[in-house]
């Protein structure tokens, strides 16, 4: 593995460097979403991730203490073979944890994440812990429980998306912002200077040129009138094998400088935070969108 980018230093986000074309189609369909808890009074994390592949849609979810001490990990089995509708507890020395889900009428894009038509329910001694989905209603009546919220706050993505010049991903920069277009643009093909060009809901908001002398870097753009903080590494694209990938951050909140001087490391197989004197210091640790492009064959 290596650092991404060289600016983070040796503590900085790290990747994986994969030119497997199977490889690739399994990364493609995985969607990884993380949401800062409250669990026994304390902060945790929550990670979601979407799978898809030839049998079915699946997920499997993790809920982490702030040390990154993992209090217990379900796998929810691609459904097209098993029930797309079911509750899995698990007891902890604290209290026992509940997951509903309800995946029978779900609707899909073109990833592993459900857009509309389900639920996903955590609940630790019959309390409301983590929400998703539109059927609110339906979610509350299986744990019986009248309408309230959780105290989830979505915190981080990780994404992998393709294409050949155009790159496109769907980006809540903040826990209940507007809902944003990102596009990414990049043509390398036989060009000897290509330009790398990223976009909000259609408009411009970064061009960077001589990209062969700046295929790593970052930038500060302005959404929603909140500043975020792009970071890009598109080595493998124009010096790398033909099947790499591309990485963008976009990071809102704190500014880099605080958010990476400490050991806070993406992991490609699970994204989280490393560092739990961070999180306790910063509990509002804002939005990271991490997205791996990929380029079609």
């Amino acid at each position: 593995m290596r650092d991404f980018p060289s600016c983070f230093g040796e503590s900085g986000v790290q990747v994986a460097d994969s030119s497997s074309s199977g490889t690739t189609r399994t990364a493609q369909n995985l969607v990884t979403c993380v949401y800062q808890c409250k669990l026994r009074g304390h902060s945790c994390l929550i990670t979601v991730t979407w799978t898809k592949n030839l049998v079915g849609q699946g997920l499997s979810i993790s809920i982490d203490d702030l040390s990154n001490h993992c209090l217990c990990k379900f796998d929810i089995k691609p459904w097209l073979f098993s029930k797309r509708k079911g509750c899995k507890n698990v007891d902890l020395d604290s209290g026992k944890i509940d997951i509903y889900w309800d995946f029978c009428n779900a609707k899909f894009g073109s990833g592993p994440e459900p857009v509309e038509g389900f639920y996903l329910a955590v609940t630790f001694n019959q309390e409301l812990v983590l929400l998703l989905g539109d059927l609110k209603k339906e979610a509350y009546r299986k744990i019986d429980k009248t309408s309230v919220h959780s105290n989830a706050i979505f915190i981080a993505k990780r994404e992998h998306i393709s294409g050949k010049k155009f790159y496109g991903a769907k980006a809540q920069f903040t826990d209940r912002g507007q809902m944003h277009d990102v596009t990414i643009e990049c043509d390398t093909v036989d060009l000897k200077d290509p330009c790398l060009v990223i976009r909000i809901d259609s408009k411009t908001v970064m061009q960077v040129k001589r990209l062969k002398w700046k295929f790593r870097g970052n930038h500060t753009i302005l959404v929603d009138g909140l500043p975020v903080e792009v970071f890009w590494d598109v080595h493998n694209w124009l010096f790398g094998n033909a099947m790499g990938n591309a990485v963008f951050m976009f990071q809102t909140c704190l500014s880099a400088e605080k958010m990476w001087s400490t050991q806070s490391v993406f992991d490609p197989s699970v994204l989280s935070w490393k560092s739990s004197s961070q999180a306790k210091d910063y509990p509002g640790l804002g939005f990271s969108l991490v997205l791996y492009a990929w380029k079609n064959e």
